[in-house]
C-alpha cells in the first residue's frame, strides 16, 4: 500500500460540504477517478473514518473541475456522490449546492478573473448536461472570503453567492414532463414526474397519509417505501430499465404538502440517497418550482389559490428557500434562479492509500 498526495479543496455550497478537485490533475494519476475518490473518503465505513468524507449524503461529495471550450461555459464540472459504508460513486445526478461552491471556488482560485462590482461564472455540469450561472459581488476586483450570507440549514454565514439554472427543462431526458403526462400513477400513488433541475418524482403527502411537514426523523420509517416509488418513477420516466441495478440517487424523490404558515406556499420532504434529507438540495428545488407551471400537476394543485407563480417560497425541515422562475416571452421556462451562500474551508493535500499492485499495474 503506497499513498499518493492529491491536493483538494473544501468548500461549503448552501447546506453541502463537497471538496473540489482538479479534473485534469486526477485523469494523470496512476489509477482511475473513481478509484482515488473512494479510497480518499473512506467510502467503505459508513462512518468513513479512515477519510476526509462527512458519512452523510450532504457531506460526501466531490466536484471534478476543469477549463472548458464550450462557447456557453467558463468552467465545466462533474459531480460525484461518493458512497457512504458502500463502494461506488454516483455519477448520474447533479448538485446546485455544491456548483454554487464551485462558482465561489473559480474566483478564489484565479480560474475566472474577478471583474469590479459583480463577477459571473458560467458552468457546465457533465453529468447532466445543465448550465448554470453564479454571480458573486467582487468590489473592486476582491474576491471575499467571508460574508454575513445565510441559508436555511446552516447557521454560519457564507459569501453571498446568486445561482441560476439555465433552460433547466429536460436537461436528463429531453423534456420537462419524461412521460408527457401531468400526473402519472406509482402503483396507485399520484405523482408528478418532471426533468428540471434534476429529474424528480413529486408525491402527494396526502396519498401517503401524511402532512409534508414530517421532520427527517419521523419520515425514516418511510424511506424503504419512497424507494420504491422511485424506482417505480425511474422505469416511468426512461432513466432505467427492470434489469439495471437500484439507484438511490435518480430520479430524486419528495413528499409535498399543503403549506402550514404564511411563510411558506408549500411544504416539502425529499430523501436524499437512502435517507430524509435535512433541508432540500437545489436540483430539487429547482424541480419542484417547475412542477408549479404544470397545470393538473400535484404542485400546481397545492398552489392553486396562489397569485404569483414566479415566486415559490418552499418549506422545508430546516427553513424557506426562495426559487424565482423565469420565463420567455412565450410562457417557456427559461430559469430558476435562488439566493445562496458559500465559503472556502480548507486547502489541503489529500493522502490516498492506493495498493501497490494496482499503481505497478499502471
Amino acid at each position: 500500500m503506497r499513498a499518493i498526495r492529491v491536493p483538494a479543496t473544501l468548500m461549503r455550497g448552501g447546506t453541502s460540504k463537497c471538496w473540489v478537485f482538479d479534473a485534469d490533475m486526477l485523469d494523470e494519476l496512476p489509477v482511475d477517478v473513481e478509484s482515488v475518490l473512494l479510497a480518499a473518503y473512506g467510502s467503505d465505513d459508513p462512518r468513513q473514518i479512515d477519510g476526509v468524507g462527512g458519512a452523510t449524503s450532504t457531506t460526501s461529495k466531490a466536484m471534478l473541475v476543469r477549463p472548458t471550450n464550450r462557447p456557453d461555459a467558463d468552467l465545466e464540472y462533474t459531480f460525484g456522490q461518493v458512497g457512504i459504508g458502500a463502494h461506488s460513486v454516483e455519477w448520474g445526478s447533479n448538485c446546485g449546492n455544491c456548483a454554487t461552491a464551485v462558482g465561489l471556488y473559480a474566483l478564489q482560485a484565479g480560474l475566472v478573473p474577478a471583474q469590479v462590482g459583480r463577477t459571473g461564472v458560467r458552468l457546465f455540469n457533465t453529468n447532466t448536461g445543465a448550465r448554470l450561472r453564479t454571480t458573486v459581488d467582487t468590489p473592486g476586483g476582491i474576491v471575499p472570503e467571508v460574508g454575513t450570507a445565510t441559508v436555511p440549514g446552516v447557521h454560519a454565514g457564507g459569501v453571498a453567492v446568486d445561482l441560476a439554472f439555465i433552460d433547466p427543462a429536460g436537461d436528463t431526458t429531453g423534456t420537462l414532463l419524461p412521460t408527457g403526462n401531468a400526473r402519472d400513477l406509482l402503483g396507485a400513488i399520484p405523482a408528478t414526474l418532471v426533468d428540471a433541475g434534476a429529474p424528480a418524482a413529486l408525491i402527494p403527502a396526502e396519498a401517503l397519509g401524511l402532512t409534508g411537514l414530517e421532520t427527517p426523523e419521523e419520515l425514516l420509517p418511510r424511506v424503504e417505501e419512497l424507494a420504491a416509488l422511485r424506482r417505480a418513477a425511474a422505469l416511468k420516466m426512461g432513466l432505467a430499465t427492470p434489469a439495471d441495478p437500484i439507484s438511490y440517487a435518480v430520479p430524486k424523490v419528495g413528499v409535498v404538502g399543503p403549506a402550514a404558515s404564511t411563510d411558506h406556499d408549500l411544504a416539502v420532504r425529499m430523501i436524499s440517497m437512502h435517507a430524509p434529507h435535512p433541508a432540500i438540495g437545489l436540483t430539487s428545488a429547482v424541480a419542484i418550482a417547475a412542477a408549479a407551471t404544470v397545470p393538473d400537476g400535484v404542485v400546481a394543485e397545492l398552489l392553486a389559490a396562489q397569485q404569483d407563480r414566479q415566486m415559490l417560497r418552499i418549506g422545508t425541515p430546516s427553513g424557506v428557500i426562495t426559487a424565482r422562475t423565469e420565463f420567455d416571452a412565450d410562457g417557456r421556462l427559461t430559469g430558476v434562479a435562488l439566493a445562496r451562500a458559500a465559503r472556502r474551508l480548507a486547502v489541503a493535500e489529500v493522502f490516498v492509500p492506493i495498493p501497490a499492485p494496482a499503481l505497478a499495474a499502471s
